[in-house]
């Protein structure tokens, strides 16, 4: 008999699954073809659009790489507890101005030539990747998501947006959230407070649906004329 998966994860994991071949295709391809390497700057730029207005989402839910760790990578990984020093931000900021510096003092050796930048983008992809397949393997699937630059943007600019629900009096403290969160943030020490503070929520629904009290749950999405409403 088969397990039983929500269609909110279900729908996730198969979009996992068809965004991830999308790295692989870059990484195999992109030295040969470079403008293959135009798809990192384009997950960049969408990350930091969904950043403003729902934190980390494209993180948990629409990120090739992220799909490629959870999918692939996390049945072979170790599944340690990621180290709490990685999402630190005295680390996580000076990451950010490595890649980037990285980035620009790589294309300003032929600034003109758009197949050096995406030769550029798809070397950044290769580092990158190997990095994370590494610590996926050893410690944690998403042990590079803990510091990844993007996700350091993303928690930047709208961390704070749409932060999950807690329901105190729900909460039996069963630890199950906990568990299945990707990334191992601490879900039960915020219940006192009503919502994840956390700013590194990768809005991915997988805690919401292990807890057997349904303890948790997004905001509601308020609408504009339901606001217009309210105040006639």
């Amino acid at each position: 008999m088969t397990k039983h998966i929500p269609k909110i994860i279900f729908r996730r994991r198969i979009l996992q699954w068809v965004l991830a071949p999308i790295v692989l295709i870059t990484i195999a391809f992109g030295w040969k073809y470079p403008l293959l390497g135009f798809s990192v700057p384009v997950v960049m730029l969408a990350g930091m659009i969904i950043g403003i207005f729902n934190g980390r989402y494209l993180c948990g839910n629409l990120c090739p790489r992220g799909g490629l760790f959870d999918r692939m990578i996390a049945p072979i990984g170790r599944k340690k507890s990621i180290p709490r020093f990685l999402m630190k931000m005295p680390l996580r900021w000076p990451v950010f101005a490595a890649l980037m510096g990285f980035m620009v003092f790589r294309i300003s050796h032929n600034p003109s030539d758009i197949m050096h930048w995406g030769y550029v983008f798809w070397m950044i992809c290769v580092i990158t990747t190997s990095i994370g397949v590494v610590l996926g393997i050893f410690l944690h699937q998403r042990a590079w998501c803990a510091f990844c630059p993007m996700g350091t943007m993303q928690n930047a600019l709208g961390g704070g947006k749409r932060q999950l629900n807690i329901d105190s009096e729900k909460c039996i403290e069963c630890e199950l959230c906990e568990k299945a969160c990707p990334i191992n943030l601490d879900i039960i020490k915020h219940k006192s407070s009503g919502y994840l503070l956390n700013r590194d929520c990768l809005k991915c629904s997988e805690c919401i649906v292990v807890c057997p009290k349904t303890a948790l749950a997004w905001p509601p999405k308020i609408r504009k004329k339901e606001n217009l409403k309210k105040t006639e």
